[in-house]
């Protein structure tokens, strides 16, 4: 399906990709320093999934969409910062001072299926995502070869290897620095976790299409 040289140039351009900072990098600290290891490990694996998600529509097309219509980037653009912004307001209060009432630390139990959920859904409602894949994973497409939507899917799913090994190291590193503040309790983490989301939701909102 791919030659050694175009596969071998697409893992070196993902892997510097993945290794640059954005949104992604956040989301995994926020979560690791709020939750721990194992709570950055489910949102790795949410992150994840959401890309193949793109992977995939973008290989049957629905991409093109968002990188066409502006009124459908506006919606989708504002439907995930609305969505972030509205995570980090709920951090913040459940890491309101009556938490602290008792000497013990307190510490907000997520499920995983929550975390991984909502990861899922902040990788879907991110529109530069969707327009990254449009613009990246074409170059190295062969539609002479067919299948285009399964070639899209290999190189989405490379993509997302990469990205979770990335994550994995990060949510092991995060969440051992935190636990060395956990004497502190769970107020200042999930205050840190809310504003890193309301920071990325008003990123979103103020991103444009270029």
């Amino acid at each position: 399906m791919f030659d050694t040289a175009t596969l071998a140039t697409y893992l070196i351009a993902a892997a510097i990709l993945v290794l640059i900072p954005g949104p992604g990098t956040a989301w995994i600290v926020a979560q690791s320093a709020a939750g721990g290891t194992s709570r950055g490990v489910q949102a790795a694996f949410g992150l994840e999934t959401a890309t193949l998600i793109h992977a995939l529509a973008a290989g049957l097309g629905l991409s093109a969409l968002l990188a066409t219509s502006a009124l459908a980037f506006e919606v989708i653009k504002y439907a995930g910062a609305a969505y972030l912004i509205w995570l980090g307001i709920k951090a913040w209060r459940s890491g309101a001072p009556a938490q602290e009432a008792d000497t013990a630390p307190v510490r907000t139990q997520v499920s995983a299926r929550d975390v991984y959920l909502r990861s899922v859904v902040t990788g879907v409602l991110n529109p530069k995502v969707a327009l990254f894949f449009l613009a990246f994973l074409p170059q190295f497409v062969h539609p002479e070869r067919g299948m285009v939507w399964l070639q899209f899917l290999v190189l989405g799913g490379l993509l997302s290897m990469i990205g979770m090994l990335n994550s994995l190291m990060l949510s092991f590193a995060v969440g051992r620095f935190g636990r060395r503040f956990k004497a502190g309790g769970g107020r200042w983490k999930e205050r840190l976790t809310g504003s890193v989301f309301i920071a990325l939701g008003l990123r979103l909102a103020v991103q444009q299409r270029s």
